[in-house]
């Protein structure tokens, strides 16, 4: 409400107005370790934590990849030791801004790349590292930062940063909130990044190895096995110009995104429309192979074009048509790496680093393995199923995160 001290978004049956408090105020601690004297006889297999800034991720304290320190190190170290309900902010380096609640039932340490903050009683670790976390405190650790780069932010400058604090019941009420939220987006984070990697199997098992004739992985009622056939005996390459720029729009097949248009890759036209005439015909269902090559796509991407209409593409691409084969079938095996063998030993080298070059009339001598038409359709669908499920999976986990977002807008401002 306008003229009173509360947030955008609150729980019912609160109506006290907030109170701004400077960091420094609201804490009994404000500072960070050091590097471990003793050099690396300093660190052991199994000990005491060190918590450096690369354990700060995600508003989380992650130990994966930490490091121990000896007993006699730490004790050396008292002042940077670290307990349950610290708050953890990263304050040099790339990861400045950082920050998490320690949750660790022993005791840490921590390097000079991470501060400690220990609140009084009567304020929450949670609430003050949300506050951290938001645009507010964000803005603050920016501007306060030596020199105005990423150098580094010190203990008095932290201790300046000023937050507006309810009651501690509802700085718990909120802090809780808030933690709920964070596992639902870590449980929705994980089930994603398993469902990718369930796909990368599938597509590995899914499709017969060299020289073999049946897959790893096959749907039962299928026993026969599967043909060879050269691409060019399936497919044909499309030649056809944009004669009189019948088409306008260009098209970008893209490792990530498939075939696009590229005025939504690209957020303009790159190619110039009074140019296009010799650019090739796209129609619908078509294949296109793009030389370009990129981490995701060491070979460069084949895809298909879904997009339900005609468009055009640079004479650098290879087009063409398929026939007497399933396209979604095709389309998945070329989103294997089963095929880049083939590549890789028929490649001629290129002059630019960035493109693979290939001959046309060595392309298309490309094996592909094909089972029979209702297999290749059942392996389309239940890949592209699963595509869908990851899909949906992705967009339930960025609604949370921009539902978090807004939140930490409208309530730490």
């Amino acid at each position: 409400m306008e003229g009173r001290k509360v947030p955008g978004i609150r729980f019912e049956g609160f109506e006290e107005e907030w109170e701004q408090r400077k960091l420094g105020n609201v804490t009994v601690k404000i500072g960070s370790g050091k590097t471990p004297s003793g050099g690396n006889n300093a660190y052991v297999d199994f000990g005491i934590t060190l918590i450096r800034s690369q354990n700060i991720n995600d508003n989380k304290v992650n130990l994966l990849d930490a490091v121990n320190i000896d007993v006699k190190t730490d004790s050396a170290m008292k002042n940077s030791q670290v307990y349950k309900n610290d708050v953890l902010l990263n304050i040099t380096g790339a990861s400045i801004g950082r920050s998490a609640v320690y949750k660790g039932i022993e005791h840490a340490n921590v390097n000079q790349h991470v501060c400690i903050i220990r609140p009084n009683e009567g304020y929450f670790s949670e609430f003050i590292q949300l506050n951290l976390a938001s645009n507010n405190g964000q803005r603050q650790i920016e501007t306060s930062q030596a020199g105005g780069g990423r150098e580094g932010v010190n203990f008095q400058q932290i201790g300046k940063m000023c937050f507006m604090f309810p009651s501690m019941t509802e700085q718990i009420k909120i802090g809780e909130y808030f933690s709920a939220l964070d596992n639902l987006i870590t449980l929705h984070q994980r089930r994603y990044k398993r469902l990718k990697l369930f796909k990368e199997s599938m597509l590995n098992k899914m499709f017969p190895k060299d020289s073999e004739k049946i897959p790893e992985i096959r749907f039962e009622g299928f026993s026969s096995d599967w043909k060879q056939h050269k691409l060019g005996k399936i497919a044909s390459k499309i030649t056809m110009k944009n004669t009189g720029s019948q088409y306008i729009e260009t098209f970008t097949n893209s490792a990530e995104f498939g075939i696009i248009s590229q005025r939504d890759f690209f957020d303009h036209n790159v190619s110039n429309i009074e140019n296009i005439e010799g650019y090739y015909v796209v129609e619908d269902d078509v294949f296109v192979y793009n030389p370009r090559i990129s981490t995701s796509a060491p070979v460069g991407p084949i895809n298909r074009n879904k997009l339900g209409r005609t468009g055009v593409v640079s004479p650098l691409y290879t087009v063409f048509k398929t026939h007497d084969i399933d396209s979604e079938y095709l389309e998945w095996y070329f989103k294997s790496n089963h095929w880049h063998l083939f590549m890789y030993f028929n490649g001629d080298t290129g002059a630019r680093s960035d493109r693979f070059s290939i001959k046309d009339s060595v392309f298309f001598e490309m094996p592909i393995p094909i089972p029979d038409i209702d297999e290749q359709i059942k392996i389309g669908k239940y890949l592209s199923k699963l595509d869908s499920l990851i899909t949906l999976q992705q967009y339930k986990m960025e609604t949370l995160q921009n539902f978090k977002k807004s939140l930490l807008e409208k309530m730490f401002t």
